[in-house]
């Protein structure tokens, strides 16, 4: 019986296009964050860290920590959005969607470091940025699902050729994931569906 291969083939120049596609997504919805905690660059820098490698920089430390930093910063947003605790600044300051527009930003800096590992996991690692913008959309929107439908269906369309392509190499986006998840699949099924 044959086996999946393990691996796929993931060349540099794919790289940069699927940072950039995410680094751009990120972008679309890093006001939804700013508004909230203008003062906090972390995502900011993680977008900008991003578009520096999609447009020919080097894949260093500082790229991989401002991917951490803006996950981070995405922590404390969501941890004011919810239990309360934390700074009462930073409580009173978090509006919904921010935290997923801080984890979009930490996925397009990661998309630099996507393996090419034939695994279900790394769908959410070329369409995470998408996802979580289209989320942070839907929760600054007051869950609205024509706002949510706008968002994937420009992700859907400013999907550049790379990650089409290996999206196409990997199996379909794993179960799980609550609503972010459910915004993977939707995304990663239409854009193989194009």
């Amino acid at each position: 019986m044959p086996t999946e291969p393990e691996t796929i083939e993931l060349g540099e120049d794919e790289l940069r296009e699927i940072a950039g596609y995410a680094a751009e997504c990120a972008r679309r919805v890093l006001s939804v964050f700013e508004r909230s905690l203008p003062a906090d660059t972390r995502p900011r820098h993680a977008i900008d860290a991003a578009r520096a490698f999609a447009a020919g920089g080097r894949r260093t430390a500082a790229l991989r920590q401002s991917a951490w930093a803006a996950y981070r910063a995405a922590q404390e947003a969501a941890q004011a959005q919810g239990q309360g605790q934390g700074q009462e600044a930073v409580r009173e300051a978090a509006s919904p969607g921010a935290a997923d527009a801080a984890r979009a930003a930490s996925h397009a800096a990661a998309a630099a470091y996507l393996h090419p590992k034939a695994s279900a996991h790394q769908v959410k690692h070329i369409l995470g940025a998408a996802a979580h913008a289209a989320r942070a959309e839907e929760l600054a929107s007051g869950e609205e699902q024509r706002v949510t439908s706008g968002t994937l269906a420009w992700a859907r369309h400013h999907a550049p050729p790379a990650v089409v392509a290996v999206l196409g190499r990997l199996p379909a986006a794993p179960p799980g994931g609550g609503r972010v998840g459910d915004l993977v699949r939707a995304l990663d099924a239409a854009l193989r569906a194009a």
